[in-house]
């Protein structure tokens, strides 16, 4: 796949917390379901993290994400993004985890893997350039993190990220590298 340049800046992208969807194991992309008690107790607790620097936050327009950020970020302003929303899964929405499709196949009336891709390319460089030397930091979710490593990291997706978990992709010699924060 041809990609525009990627920014050389480092970024944290957060997996909002627990939603109703992930304790049943039902594909939820563009469906809007809400948070767990656990997944909004693993959001507070993310007020305790300690940044290395300055932050610039950005969330999904889903609500899982704009309130993992308020329970986050209490009192701190913080801006949304179209492109960082989770995957169209199609006719896939609300059906369990065990008949999700293969990640590189298109569902019908879903979004294709490689358009997600080019999003979450565009958003990011798109954060990144407005975030006027701050570490900019994205609540988004699963898919969201794995277009991101194949764009900066491995070239592999990987697992599903955890909830509510800070993960820092930082500028190396040659490459980003991905750590939990």
């Amino acid at each position: 796949m041809n990609t525009p340049p990627l920014p050389s800046q480092d970024f944290c992208l957060i997996r909002h917390g627990e939603t109703t969807a992930n304790a049943d194991a039902i594909i939820a992309g563009v469906t809007d379901v809400q948070l767990t008690q656990l997944g909004r107790n693993q959001a507070r607790a993310l007020s305790h993290t300690t940044w290395p620097e300055q932050i610039a936050i950005y969330a999904s327009p889903m609500s899982r994400a704009q309130d993992t950020a308020r329970l986050a970020f209490p009192g701190q302003h913080f801006w949304l993004h179209n492109g960082l929303r989770e995957r169209d899964w199609g006719v896939f929405e609300g059906k369990p985890l065990t008949e999700q499709p293969l990640r590189e196949d298109t569902p019908d009336q879903g979004e294709c893997w490689s358009g997600m891709i080019m999003r979450v390319h565009t958003a990011i460089t798109e954060i990144c350039a407005a975030s006027q030397g701050k570490l900019p930091v994205l609540v988004c979710h699963s898919g969201i993190i794995r277009a991101a490593r194949i764009l900066w990291t491995t070239g592999d997706a990987g697992r599903r990220p955890p909830n509510a978990t800070p993960l820092l992709f930082k500028q190396t010699d040659s490459k980003m590298m991905e750590t939990p924060l």
